[in-house]
């Protein structure tokens, strides 16, 4: 049965089709599916140059390195003299057991292999009459030079960064975890796109149960592309009715190798440099590469600034129209004075002070992400100039809604997670609005709606509110707001349920 769309058609169910291609494995058959590609090529080769042994062989330009192809494949096969006395049964047996230089070699039985076969760069050989084909891995590796992340900037620890290249990427893991434990599963998602997904994990160390569950949610992907990031994220998580992000990701493969460590399941979608790490929870936004890279003390007081630095990015707007409008008590005498005699010549209130000024400061934000490089600075230093300056001396806003404003943008910076801070910034609109009807009541009643809707939430069945909603024992210890030193967290995070749960003697 299908949808019933908007205008009540009658829409069909999107079905799965297995195989792909229904059909004998015959040349025609490739040539059919083919038709109309401007890079589908095909060739005839004498095997061993006999005119007696002929064979076809099919390809995709751009897809195969040519000097693989030439070299390694269609020059042993049209030079060899074993090949040219070697009778047809017997010249297709060696060509499937190493007279070919290249060690991916598969004999394709139906339709669907051969076709994925020429797609993921592999050079076909056709014999007529056999029923089969041969197919010589031969693909191009021209992909982008793995180079420092841009996001996730390093000062102390590893330079290099996840790249569009699938193994690539798992060979950057492989490189730091060299544990035969380490599994790596791959699923194909995306009817149109078919797109490798990667599962990496530490047999013996990870839940199983964390393992199957990513498994099948990344199995049930019913989508023809998973091209972009939200194409896999929204697909899999628990919850997608909220502006708080349920997977963390990283560009690192340090970061990614040490949240593998920890028991979490790591997920590399070929296409998208990046890698993400399951379950995600509160405690993974505000952690960053450098937290085990320097001292624990200096790592624990930043550790430290960021939260406090989160609650004032969200509260601090809030505070200040509360403050002006219902609380005055709470201003210093001094301090009401200035911010009476700042705002005599502002006709506007002081909620709409503060929401113009933080919608001007995320349409600053937002130009100087999606212009140009050189344009987007030019674009927030002007835009900073004309919304800071000459605002306030246009008596459209107060110099103290300028300060209150950009301390909270400024202070929503230091967190790590990118979305976890757009999430924020979204709820410091509420929190203003809120301000200005009720005052701090309003504050603090939509402030635990808040928590109350964080607390609902789940990642993977592990509390996203984690680990300020863990038990606080023993194990937890290190893996909170304070960074312990090293050799005194012994135990991975209970709320991963990990299998081993000693992380060191």
């Amino acid at each position: 049965m299908g949808w019933i769309g908007p205008k009540g058609e009658d829409i069909p169910p999107h079905p799965r089709q297995e195989p792909r291609f229904e059909g004998d494995l015959t040349a025609d058959h490739i040539r059919f599916i083919f038709r109309d590609c401007a890079d589908f090529g095909e060739r005839e080769v004498l095997i061993g140059g006999d005119p007696e042994k002929r064979t076809t062989v099919f390809f995709i330009n751009g897809q195969v390195r040519n000097e693989r192809m030439n070299d390694y494949i269609l020059r042993p096969l049209a030079t060899s003299q074993l090949l040219r006395e070697a009778t047809p049964e017997a010249a297709f047996r060696m060509m499937t057991e190493g007279i070919v230089y290249t060690q991916l070699v598969q004999v394709c039985t139906t339709l669907d292999q051969a076709v994925f076969a020429l797609i993921n760069g592999s050079v076909v050989f056709d014999f007529p009459g056999k029923g089969k084909m041969v197919s010589y891995f031969a693909a191009t590796e021209e992909k982008r030079s793995v180079s420092a992340p841009d996001n996730e900037p390093s000062l102390k620890g590893a330079k290099d960064s996840f790249v569009e290249s699938l193994r690539t990427n798992t060979s950057l893991v492989r490189r730091r975890l060299r544990a035969p434990e380490l599994k790596i599963a791959e699923i194909f998602a995306g009817r149109q796109s078919v797109t490798p997904v990667d599962i990496l994990y530490l047999e013996g160390t990870t839940n199983p149960e964390l393992v199957e569950e990513t498994k099948r949610r990344i199995a049930g992907i019913d989508t023809d592309d998973l091209l972009q990031t939200a194409s896999l994220e929204e697909l899999i998580v628990d919850e997608v009715d909220t502006a708080f992000p349920m997977i963390a990701y990283t560009e690192r493969p340090d970061r990614f190798c040490a949240g593998l460590v920890e028991g979490r399941v790591g997920v590399i979608v070929d296409g998208i440099p990046l890698g993400y790490l399951l379950p995600g929870t509160v405690g993974q936004f505000f952690k960053t590469g450098q937290d085990r890279s320097q001292n624990w003390v200096a790592a624990s007081f930043l550790s430290i600034l960021r939260y406090l630095c989160m609650l004032g990015s969200l509260f601090l707007p809030a505070f200040y129209v509360a403050s002006v409008n219902f609380h005055p008590e709470m201003i210093p005498a001094r301090l009401a004075w200035s911010i009476s005699e700042a705002k005599t010549d502002v006709p506007f209130s002081t909620v709409f002070e503060v929401l113009i000024m933080l919608l001007a400061f995320e349409a600053v934000q937002e130009a100087g992400l999606r212009l140009p490089g050189p344009i987007g600075q030019t674009a927030s230093i002007l835009g900073g100039l004309v919304v800071g300056s000459a605002a306030v001396e246009a008596s459209i806003v107060s110099p103290v809604v300028l300060i209150v404003v950009a301390i909270a943008g400024i202070a929503g910076y230091t967190v790590p997670s990118q979305e976890f801070s757009a999430a924020l910034r979204i709820w410091r609109f509420g929190l203003a609005i809120a301000a200005s009807i009720g005052g701090l009541f309003a504050v603090t009643a939509l402030a635990a709606v808040l928590v109350y809707r964080l607390a609902q939430l789940e990642s993977f069945g592990v509390p996203y509110l984690t680990p300020f909603a863990a038990s606080g024992s023993e194990r937890e210890k290190g893996h909170g707001v304070i960074r312990w030193p090293t050799h005194r967290v012994k135990f991975r995070e209970s709320a991963l349920k990990t299998r081993n749960q000693r992380r060191q003697g």
